[in-house]
């Protein structure tokens, strides 16, 4: 069967990694927030400046080292990032202990780990594209998306209870050694990690120009233009709707804590159901039906949890409309990332993926901050509302005709063996 075919020994190692470091991140999701309220006795607009902030910043920050990245071998920048993320992670447990951690000191650990995961995220892509023949691309992303639902699924209620038996730094911990091991299974990956061809030397700066290659590649496709307006705004449009639904369920309607854990724990998956599938949908319908169709439907289902009401049957509601919309997604992202792997020339990879992330977070912590005010002006429920009509304007950017990638001849994988594996 298509998905349970072997890759190879090096995808697996790159594959393991992804997966031990993507557990330690479910695992201690929502971990800063938890720590400034229960540490630090922060409150709402600490909390949010928290979330949106750190993210926005670190993204900012990242769009420099794209160029820079670009040019260089991409296993020992992922190996460095991981590193990164686990020392500033481990400085939040070391200050707890001593009695000085402060609300700055985390705002500052979320911005330089939301710069180091973009890094890590551009340099994995860049290198999966010269690990993975192209022909497998899609059944490799599907792997990542399967990975990321199932911890997403696991991973917040065992972090809760990890915080609630060892306290409120332990998940902290986790995550930190989690990027540890991901730095030892890049490492393990082994082979040989060619420098590309435009390498220049260390001590060169890239150019202003460079900054901006990512984006004028994207605005300049046209395949991939209307897709990075559409998975923008998309995902920008259902955060936005999070923290008001998490006001309205937990703090209007009394759902206890373990009950909107579960309403959104469950429903993921869908995701794992929608990432297996992928791989045999565009087999069987093509992928631009499958990429248009459940773009379309990621969309229909963000209205619903503006009806929600108390009680059992408003839980429901809530896991139903999360399982459709997670579902579409498990289907779409997969395709999706690799599509925009196949129309993006194997020497814009790094820029282009730093640029569509770091214009993803920064527009993401914006509209979630505007939708915290306007949920505050006019009630949760018609901020949940409005982002949910939103949401059904954004089929109209997804790209209407199928564009064959169209990015010169495929370069030979590095390192791989042709015997399989």
């Amino acid at each position: 069967m298509v998905g349970r075919r072997s890759l190879g020994r090096r995808f697996g190692w790159l594959w393991g990694a992804y997966a031990v470091s993507t557990a330690g991140t479910w695992l201690a999701f929502d971990a800063f927030a938890l720590i400034a309220v229960l540490v630090l006795d922060a409150g709402p607009a600490q909390v949010s400046l928290l979330a949106a902030v750190g993210p926005a910043v670190g993204a900012v920050v990242s769009v420099p080292l794209g160029p820079w990245v670009e040019v260089r071998r991409k296993r020992p920048v992922m190996i460095a990032a991981d590193l990164v993320r686990c020392a500033v992670l481990l400085s939040i447990p070391v200050a707890y202990v001593l009695g000085r951690l402060c609300f700055g000191q985390l705002l500052l650990v979320s911005i330089v780990v939301a710069a180091a995961d973009i890094t890590f995220n551009a340099a994995a892509g860049a290198f999966l594209k010269g690990l993975v023949p192209g022909r497998d691309l899609l059944l490799a992303n599907g792997r990542f998306e399967a990975t990321n639902w199932t911890a997403s699924m696991v991973g917040p209620p065992l972090g809760g209870a990890a915080i609630g038996l060892f306290g409120p730094v332990t998940t902290v911990v986790a995550d930190a050694v989690s990027y540890l091991l991901s730095a030892f299974g890049v490492r393990a990956i082994g082979g040989h990690d060619k420098r590309p061809s435009r390498a220049v030397p260390a001590e060169a700066r890239p150019g202003r120009g460079d900054l901006l290659d990512g984006w004028r590649h994207i605005l300049a496709d046209p395949g991939l233009r209307p897709l990075f307006f559409n998975t923008v705004l998309n995902n920008a449009l259902i955060m936005a709707a999070a923290p008001p639904l998490l006001v309205l369920m937990v703090g209007q309607l009394r759902f206890e804590p373990w009950q909107y854990a579960l309403a959104f724990a469950v429903p993921c998956t869908g995701g794992l159901l929608g990432a297996r599938l992928a791989p045999r949908l565009v087999t069987r319908f093509g992928r631009h039906r499958v990429l248009l169709v459940s773009g379309v439907l990621r969309a229909c289902w963000s209205c619903g949890p503006a009806f929600v009401g108390p009680g059992t049957a408003g839980l429901v509601l809530v896991m139903v409309v999360e399982f459709g919309l997670i579902a579409c997604c498990g289907v779409f992202n997969p395709v999706f990332a690799t599509y925009r792997l196949e129309r993006t020339p194997a020497d814009r990879v790094t820029r282009t993926l730093a640029a569509w992330s770091a214009t993803g977070k920064v527009t993401t912590a914006a509209v979630t901050a505007l939708w915290g005010v306007l949920a505050g002006l006019t009630g949760p429920r018609t901020a949940i509302a409005l982002a949910g009509a939103l949401l059904l304007t954004t089929p109209l950017l997804l790209p209407r005709l199928d564009r064959t990638p169209d990015t010169g001849p495929e370069p030979a994988p590095v390192g791989l063996r042709t015997d399989g594996g």
